[in-house]
């Protein structure tokens, strides 16, 4: 990909952050998608529920999805990101499949999820999945409909259709919390927990969101121990930070690749992404998959474990008809929001419903070093963090090919 020069601006909306890209994010990504080969100018938008303000420091969360725009545009009528088939070929993934329950997690009321999933999902040959299927159900947390907010029903359009798109068959259930609190948010999660539970099935559950690290986080990790599911958490979007809940030792680290193309659009390879928040946990102990991992830290939980397409220059394709700030239509979105509910997907469609979420990691770190079943992510950099040859602080193990050893 080859962008013209972006100026060095960084403007503050009531919403979100616009950022032209930099120089250096242009390089780095010279081949890494064909749509952009007209030289158009480039940018991200960061929402507002993306970014973690100084008074939510352990008691909400952020979302952790970024947009990504050419010139003007503020939507689409059409898809221009990467869409679940050019994606399943870049991981070896079967177009069907899934199973049981994938519970997704966000905070706010997200008012035209239904349609829009099945927008997406018509858009791209998947099954429908709606609430008379019945594929997708919406849940209040609490019992009552919550506020909306435009930022996190992004999220939660992302979530639904990108674990969708990996596990086609499996359900989907849409769990709203009150607000982006952790009270709240871990209040929500216990109740995916539940109705998975009380399915009488394997599942998973994704939470796309989290913030810094706080010192009496390892009292929030029992929320992520139930038997029969596995929990999946986004590592951030600042590379070389780590957010929590993905730093606990209960919750698969979803961290962030590139994914480059040569100008005709083939695949070519996958290189980490600048953004892809990893490092040592800062009051997480190792837990006992990681132990004799080299690259990971000898003493505290490492962050990511593995992860999926996340650069907002490589992202997917999104459909979100709930405008925000004028943002609505088909959107493309990066952010390790994106690894999240793919890699819930993708679990998913593996089949093996461990018996927990150290269970499913116990299984990936075993079989990390199997060529034909994860790739291994050797270049790339994030923060202070560089990709290297088995596990690292910014791809984790690497990312997945097939479904074996998952």
């Amino acid at each position: 990909m080859s962008l013209k020069p972006a100026l060095a601006i960084t403007v503050s909306l009531a919403i979100a952050v616009v950022t032209p890209l930099t120089a250096s994010s242009q390089n780095q990504n010279a081949s890494s998608n064909a749509r952009d080969n007209d030289q158009s100018q480039s940018f991200i938008i960061i929402p507002d529920s993306s970014q973690e303000h100084a008074e939510d420091f352990g008691l909400r969360a952020h979302t952790n999805h970024v947009l990504y725009f050419r010139n003007e545009a503020r939507g689409g009528s059409h898809p221009s990101g990467e869409t679940p088939q050019s994606l399943r070929s870049v991981y070896n993934l079967l177009s069907t499949g899934g199973a049981g329950i994938i519970a997704i997690v966000d905070a706010y009321d997200y008012p035209t999820a239904e349609n829009d999933l099945n927008v997406f999902s018509a858009q791209f040959g998947l099954p429908l999945c709606t609430t008379s299927n019945p594929c997708f159900s919406k849940v209040y947390a609490t019992g009552s409909k919550p506020a909306s907010n435009c930022g996190w029903s992004q999220e939660a359009a992302l979530d639904i259709e990108w674990a969708h798109a990996m596990a086609p068959s499996a359900k989907i259930v849409l769990v709203e919390a009150a607000s982006n609190s952790f009270t709240d948010l871990f209040a929500a999660v216990d109740v995916a927990t539940n109705l998975i539970a009380k399915s009488n099935g394997p599942g998973e559950v994704s939470m796309s969101w989290g913030g810094s690290e706080f010192s009496t986080e390892s009292s929030n990790d029992s929320h992520f121990t139930h038997a029969g599911i596995v929990y999946f958490g986004a590592s951030g979007d600042t590379g070389g930070a780590t957010i929590y809940p993905s730093a606990s030792p209960n919750v698969v680290a979803a961290g962030g690749t590139s994914v480059n193309r040569n100008g005709s659009g083939a695949f070519v390879s996958e290189t980490g992404w600048s953004g892809s928040g990893g490092g040592p946990s800062k009051y997480e102990s190792m837990p006992s998959y990681q132990s004799g991992v080299s690259g990971a830290s000898t003493t505290m939980r490492s962050i990511p474990d593995i992860s999926f397409d996340a650069n907002p220059n490589t992202g997917v394709s999104v459909y979100d008809s709930t405008s925000c700030q004028g943002l609505s239509g088909w959107l493309v979105f990066g952010g390790t929001s994106v690894a999240s509910p793919s890699l819930a997907g993708i679990v998913n469609l593996a089949g093996q419903f461990s018996s927990s979420t150290v269970a499913e990691l116990t299984m990936i770190y075993a079989n990390s070093a199997n060529a034909g079943d994860f790739r291994d992510i050797l270049t790339g950099t994030a923060g202070k963090n560089t990709a290297a040859v088995g596990y690292d602080f910014v791809t984790g193990v690497g990312s997945c090919l097939g479904v074996n050893g998952k």
